[in-house]
C-alpha cells in the first residue's frame, strides 16, 4: 500500500506544480468570466460613442417617449424637413434617420442611413419599432398612452397543477430554466475535464511505456498498483482542479461589479433542489472516472507517445458527440435523441443532468441511468485492469484492433 500511495503522491504532486495545469486553470476562468463579464468588458474596452438617430414623427401619436437613448443609440427629434434631415445623415452628422408616418391606421416607418448599421443596431431599432406599432394601433381604441403601455405590458400569472398524485409536482418555468443553465454547466466541465484527463492519462502511460521507464518501475510495482495508482492520482487531479475553478470563480463573482454576479448565481441555485445538484456531481465525476479508466487502458495498448493521439480519437469523438448533443438539448430537452443518450454510458453524465433540471421525470430514470453508468465504470474497470497487466509491457505495431488482437495472442 505505501508504494502505491508513493506513486499516487508522485504523481499529483508532479502534475499539480506544472505550468500546463495552473495556466489550464485561469484559461478556464477567462472563458467563464469572459461570458458572465463581456459586457462590463465591452464597455471597458471596446465602447464606442453611441450612434446619432434622427426621428421624425409625422403622426399625431406621441411615441417619442419610446425612443430612450442608450450607451449604443442616441435619439434625437428635429424638427427639420425631411430634405434636410437625409442630407444630414449624408454629411455624417446623424448614423440614421427614422421616418414614421401613418399608413392606413398602422405605423409605418423608413429607415435611411448612408453606412449599413450594425446586426445589433438594426435589431434593436427594428424591434422598438415594432413595440411602437402595437401602442400606435392600440392608441387608435382612443386609449392614453399609459393605459396603452399597460395592456402591452400585462403578464398572465400561469401556475401549474399536476393532477397525477402519483408523479413528482412538475417544475416551474424557472426551475427548468435554471436546471437548463446548470446543466451546461456541468456538460462544460465533463467535456472539458474528459478531454485534458484522458489524453494526459493516455500520454502519460504512453510515455512511460515509450521509454522504457515502466519496464523498471513494475520490477517492483505490480502492474495492478501502477495502474490504480496512475487512475487515483490524476482523478486527485481532476477534483483539485474543479475546486481550484469554482473557488476562484466563486470569489471574483462575489467581489467583481458589486457581486451581482454572485447574486445571479444565488438566485438560479435556489431554483434548483438537492437532488438535482447531488446527481450533476455525481455524473460529473463518475463520468470524468469513467474516461480516465479508458484512457489508462488505451495508453498501456499503444507502444510509444507519438501513437497516443490515434489511441484516443475514438473516446474523444464520442466526447464531443456528447456534448453537441447537450447543445441541441438545450432548445428541445424532451426529443427522443436526448432520451437514447441520456441512457449510454459515455455520455449520460453530460445528458442526464439536462433531462433531470429541464424535464418532468420519474425518479426511476436517472437512477437508471446512474446504475448503468456505475455498473459500466466497475465492468470497464475490471476488464480494463486485466488487460491492463497483459498489455502495459507488450509491444506491437498496427492499429488498436491489430494491437488487442497482439496482446491476446502473446498472453494467452
Amino acid at each position: 500500500m505505501s508504494k502505491f500511495w508513493l506513486l499516487v503522491k508522485q504523481l499529483y504532486i508532479q502534475k499539480v506544480k506544472a505550468k500546463s495545469f495552473i495556466l489550464s486553470i485561469f484559461l478556464y476562468i477567462a472563458v467563464i468570466s469572459g461570458v458572465m463579464f463581456w459586457s462590463d468588458i465591452k464597455e471597458a474596452f471596446f465602447e464606442d460613442e453611441a450612434l446619432q438617430i434622427a426621428l421624425i414623427n409625422e403622426t399625431d401619436a406621441d411615441i417619442e417617449a419610446l425612443f430612450e437613448s442608450n450607451n449604443d443609440l442616441e435619439f434625437t427629434f428635429p424638427s427639420a424637413e425631411i430634405a434636410e434631415v437625409e442630407q444630414q445623415v449624408v454629411e455624417g452628422d446623424y448614423a440614421a434617420a427614422i421616418f414614421i408616418k401613418d399608413q392606413d391606421n398602422s405605423l409605418a416607418a423608413e429607415i435611411a442611413t448612408f453606412e449599413p448599421l450594425t446586426f445589433n443596431n438594426q435589431q434593436s431599432l427594428s424591434s422598438t419599432l415594432q413595440y411602437a406599432g402595437k401602442l400606435y394601433e392600440v392608441q387608435q381604441l382612443n386609449l392614453t398612452a399609459e393605459q396603452a403601455d399597460k395592456i402591452l405590458q400585462s403578464e398572465t400569472v400561469i401556475s401549474m397543477k399536476n393532477l397525477n398524485e402519483q408523479s413528482t409536482t412538475g417544475k416551474s418555468e424557472n426551475e427548468k430554466a435554471a436546471g437548463m443553465g446548470a446543466s451546461f454547466l456541468v456538460g462544460f466541465l465533463i467535456y472539458s475535464f474528459v478531454m485534458t484527463f484522458l489524453s494526459m492519462i493516455t500520454t502519460d502511460v504512453a510515455s512511460e511505456k515509450g521509454s522504457r521507464v515502466l519496464e523498471v518501475l513494475l520490477a517492483s510495482v505490480k502492474p495492478a498498483t501502477h495502474f490504480m495508482a496512475k487512475l487515483t492520482g490524476t482523478f486527485l487531479l481532476a477534483i483539485t482542479q474543479i475546486g481550484a475553478l469554482l473557488l476562484i470563480q466563486g470569489l471574483l463573482f462575489l467581489f467583481i461589479d458589486g457581486g451581482s454576479k454572485w447574486d445571479m448565481v444565488i438566485e438560479i441555485s435556489q431554483e434548483l433542489s438537492f437532488v438535482y445538484i447531488g446527481y450533476a456531481v455525481s455524473f460529473l465525476l463518475i463520468t470524468i472516472l469513467l474516461y480516465l479508466i479508458l484512457g489508462a487502458l488505451l495508453g498501456s495498448l499503444v507502444s510509444k507517445v507519438e501513437e497516443s493521439s490515434q489511441a484516443m480519437m475514438p473516446a474523444m469523438l464520442v466526447g464531443i458527440l456528447g456534448f453537441y448533443v447537450l447543445i441541441a438539448g438545450m432548445s428541445s430537452p424532451d426529443t427522443m435523441l436526448i432520451k437514447v443518450f441520456s441512457y449510454i454510458p459515455f455520455t449520460s453524465g453530460m445528458v442526464m443532468p439536462l433531462r433531470i433540471g429541464a424535464t418532468d421525470i420519474s425518479s426511476f430514470e436517472p437512477m437508471l441511468s446512474m446504475l448503468i453508468l456505475v455498473g459500466t465504470v466497475i465492468v470497464l474497470f475490471l476488464i480494463s485492469l486485466s488487460f491492463y497487466k497483459r498489455s502495459v509491457l507488450t509491444y506491437s505495431s498496427g492499429g488498436i484492433i491489430q494491437k488487442i488482437k497482439t496482446v491476446l495472442k502473446v498472453t494467452t
